[in-house]
């Protein structure tokens, strides 16, 4: 059954020229040339390019997405190729001109007038080619992508994609579906920065790699203000004066600006004095923010989109989604099997939310035993036999290892982002145990969720569960703080904004908005509020969004509605996120199961 195009209302008011702000808000420079709008396209079975090209694509949209203008699921078997002419001014070149991809799905090799310059594999990480080389100033440069993406085919990383879409598997996508941009820097020049504030000392630590050796300048801002600076080449510490800055919360997420200068560069940046870690609060292991227990009261976020699959349609629907969860009263988003565009986590940064990291999920075909029948009757699987869980070839799980630590390495910087999740219900899981340590090597500042919903391997900083069709029985574990990591999915159908009238996906379904939002309220009631007391450090509801068959979402696909009254949800949240529920947990004044107070007595 094919899907009805929806569009929100950011896809149906698209510029011919979309997303034209700077892509990498951490990572900034005054040159800048954006080369989303109009390509040519073709989709050959030949592993050459094509005399003809089909027609055009709005690039970055995918071509199986309504925004793109094709509309046409990309094969397995098939090549995607597109072009376009770049024209570069002579003002624009300094010494190199580097070109950046926010990312293409999967499989890809670049062309510059006819030269290949780069190959890439992994459809969610970014990469960058330098091209000076092959590029001139005095015509037009042409600009050719190659592109293969095997979906569900392989063992690639590929996420909620699939083939045969259907019930909580959608659309795959392809290609090239984030912004695609130049930029001219001087020969010696800083490439990457890496900033680690530590909380506990007073200040932050910045490691610029460049490819030059003479020091840089690190200058902290706080607003039009100079701060503090110091000097220095593989890493340098800026220390807060008398030790007083402005911790960085969802409450009051203040973010310092950061500027590293050399000779011949200059970056802009921006970090938040934030620290994620688990430590016992009286009785209990729990999350703790800055030191202090918080509870992560958050909302699964697929991030699709019924317009453009992967890509928003614009800035500011990326904004819509993360201030909506927000002006609900949650604090945190969990992003699932899915990594977002820079520009996503700088608007979580900024806005104050939350993250919680998934790697998107790869490997083969996964064994319905193993994901689906075995947790349900209580049997934890170990995740040595690689067979399993889909992932029996040594470079099957290479490849996620390789990726993983790209994404790590590529979000380090994002202050929003408190927890990684390398696995989700058994779905390609393996070692989970060993990359949960990896985890901690390549970023010991942040917590880690090593196995998400079951097959529990005793590792990282939680002890995971997720709960459908059935009352919450929490567990007990006296190292890991004990969190909800999916719960809900309850649904009402508006089939004005839905995507496929004939099939329904959800956990329960209500007949209305009034029974709807009376049972969200009634799950929150039995199976998060009260077991805060008892342990609980964590809970996340399925979900933000509707997304194509799934109809359980608090908006719909479209964006356009609103299903959870504000009043009934933010009245809930107001009890899980009293101000001093924090401190008199730590204190440890609440009994186990005593009561938290409703949200009209503490008015």
């Amino acid at each position: 059954m094919s899907l009805r195009n929806l569009f929100t209302k950011w896809g149906k008011n698209l510029d011919a020229k979309p997303l034209q702000e700077y892509p990498r808000p951490q990572f900034v420079r005054k040159s800048y040339l954006n080369l989303n709008g109009w390509w040519e396209y073709a989709i050959t079975a030949k592993d050459y390019l094509p005399d003809d090209f089909h027609g055009k694509i709005l690039v970055p949209f995918s071509p199986e997405s309504p925004l793109s203008g094709v509309g046409h699921q990309l094969r397995q078997k098939e090549i995607l190729f597109y072009r376009r002419t770049v024209d570069l001014p002579k003002s624009f070149v300094k010494d190199r001109v580097l070109l950046n991809f926010g990312a293409v799905d999967s499989v890809c090799d670049v062309y510059v007038n006819g030269v290949f310059v780069c190959h890439h594999e992994g459809g969610y990480n970014a990469f960058t080619a330098d091209i000076t080389d092959f590029v001139r100033t005095d015509f037009d440069n042409e600009l050719v992508v190659k592109v293969r993406d095997m979906t569900d085919g392989g063992f690639q990383t590929r996420g909620k994609q699939s083939s045969s879409r259907g019930g909580m598997w959608y659309t795959p996508q392809s290609g090239i579906w984030q912004t695609v941009w130049l930029e001219s820097v001087p020969a010696q020049y800083i490439q990457s920065v890496k900033i680690t504030p530590d909380f506990d000392n007073a200040q932050v630590v910045v490691e610029p790699q460049c490819n030059f050796d003479e020091p840089i300048t690190v200058i902290v801002t706080d607003g039009d203000r100079e701060i503090a600076k110091n000097d220095g080449k593989n890493s340098v510490t800026v220390r807060f004066p008398n030790k007083e800055f402005i911790p960085w919360t969802p409450e009051n997420p203040h973010l310092y600006g950061l500027k590293l200068i050399s000779r011949r560069d200059k970056v802009d940046s921006y970090f938040g004095m934030r620290k994620f870690s688990c430590q016992m609060a009286g009785k209990y292991p729990r999350l703790m923010l800055n030191n202090k227990p918080y509870f992560h009261n958050g909302v699964l976020d697929q991030g699709y989109w019924c317009d453009g699959l992967y890509t928003a349609p614009s800035d500011e629907a990326l904004i819509y989604d993360i201030q909506t969860a927000k002006s609900l009263g949650f604090n945190m988003l969990r992003k699932h099997v899915k990594v977002e565009c820079a520009r996503w986590y700088y608007h979580c940064d900024r806005l104050g939310m939350l993250v919680w990291q998934d790697m998107p999920n790869g490997g083969t075909k996964y064994g319905r035993w193993t994901t689906a029948y075995a947790p349900f009757i209580g049997i934890n699987v170990k995740d040595g036999n690689y067979a399993r869980f889909g992932r029996k070839k040594q470079e099957s799980r290479d490849v996620f290892v390789k990726e993983y630590t790209e994404m790590i390495q590529q979000l380090y910087n994002c202050v929003s982002v408190a927890m990684w999740v390398p696995f989700n219900e058994g779905w390609g899981q393996f070692d989970a145990n060993k990359i949960a340590a990896l985890t901690k090597r390549l970023d010991p500042t942040r917590t880690v969720d090593h196995a998400s919903g079951w097959h529990d391997q005793g590792g990282g900083d939680v002890k995971s569960v997720h709960v459908y069709f059935k009352k919450l029985r929490l567990p007990s574990d006296k190292k890991r703080a004990v969190c909800l990591t999916e719960f809900g999915g309850y649904s009402y159908k508006d089939e004005t904004h839905s995507a496929n009238l004939d099939n329904t996906y959800s956990y329960k379904q209500f007949d209305n908005l009034q029974q709807y939002n009376a049972g969200v309220a009634e799950l929150y009631e039995r199976d998060v509020i009260p077991w805060i007391t008892r342990g609980l450090s964590a809970a996340v509801y399925t979900q933000l969004t509707d997304v194509e068959d799934e109809v359980n979402g608090l908006l719909t696909y479209d964006r356009k509605v609103l299903k959870i009254n504000p009043e009934t949800i933010k009245a809930i949240n107001s009890r899980i996120n009293l101000d001093k529920l924090a401190e008199l947990l730590e204190q440890g004044r609440y009994r186990e199961g005593e009561h938290i107070p409703r949200y009209e007595e503490t008015v």
